[in-house]
């Protein structure tokens, strides 16, 4: 056996009441370390904090999944046990391990079960905490208006860390500022919904479960207008057609959501842009350029 800290092996052991039988590291991502182990034959997902990583933001994808899993639209792996960091302790998560059967991801299934999760909705948009977008620290305060959200939760946050971190240069500055003041050109007139969704919906999010059951991890959850979860499925390769067929079945879009889906894009972009550097610019950049020209 790969061996694991005592101070996360002794937390786990206390809980199940069974000795650790096996560990595989899996690496991990922004500071946080992932492992596989096994307990009584059976396997279990294993992240922790690790030298440096918020402990919150391990916190935050547990309450994530534990948020999803009770709406009970769409299955996540089930949270065994969530451990707050205290001193000694880092923050832990132990989940479920999911593993494919060899059926293809039910796409259609997937379609529908996120429509059905973005149904259940609040009064106002945000959360009742922070969480993270990959590896930073995203808002949730609370907002009774969709774009005064977007504008205040999640654009503006990316673009100061953009200026801190100088990755705006005078044009690309400008053209922000010019963006987040005029929000309501784009986003005004459309019906807006504050749904609960996932976040940070790629592909590599979805895992394939037994039977093809789509299966979502690492959430980033809020309540959102549930264009910019939609939004967001399309920027890195997108999903099976099927996919998008489904949902729009079991919930269409409002018109004009084309027009709408690169500026809340813009936000993954510019976390991205924050989170790796200028390799992102360019996209950043393309966007900008449809909706603030000259």
């Amino acid at each position: 056996m790969t061996s694991l800290p005592a101070h996360v092996t002794n937390p786990i052991i206390a809980a199940l009441g069974q000795p650790i039988e096996a560990v595989e590291h899996l690496g991990g991502s922004f500071g946080a370390r992932l492992a596989r182990i096994t307990i009584k034959g059976q396997h279990f997902a294993l992240k922790w904090a690790n030298n440096g990583a918020p402990a919150a933001m391990v916190a935050a994808e547990a309450h994530g999944l534990q948020t999803l899993a009770a709406t009970t639209t769409i299955r996540v792996p089930a949270v065994i046990l969530a451990c707050a960091a205290d001193g000694q302790q880092p923050a832990i998560l132990l989940s479920e391990w999911i593993s494919s059967d060899g059926h293809p991801l039910d796409a259609t299934r997937l379609g529908e079960q996120l429509a059905a999760l973005h149904r259940c909705t609040a009064a106002a948009y945000g959360l009742e905490r922070d969480n993270f977008i990959g590896g930073t620290p995203q808002r949730n305060g609370w907002k009774t208006d969709w774009i005064t959200f977007f504008r205040e939760q999640r654009l503006l946050p990316q673009i100061e860390l953009a200026e801190r971190n100088g990755l705006l240069h005078p044009r690309r500055r400008r053209a922000l500022a010019y963006i987040v003041d005029h929000l309501d050109d784009w986003l005004g007139g459309v019906v807006h919904v504050p749904s609960l969704i996932h976040g940070d919906l790629w592909s590599g999010n979805v895992l394939n479960g037994p039977g093809g059951t789509p299966v979502l991890i690492d959430p980033a959850i809020s309540y959102s207008d549930r264009e910019a979860e939609l939004a967001f499925t399309e920027l890195f390769g997108g999903f099976s057609p099927r996919f998008y067929q489904a949902y729009q079945a079991a919930w269409p879009l409002e018109p004009g959501y084309r027009d709408r889906r690169d500026l809340y894009n813009l936000y993954h972009l510019l976390n991205h842009l924050n989170l790796f550097g200028e390799g992102y610019g360019a996209h950043v950049d393309a966007i900008i350029h449809r909706y603030v020209k000259g």
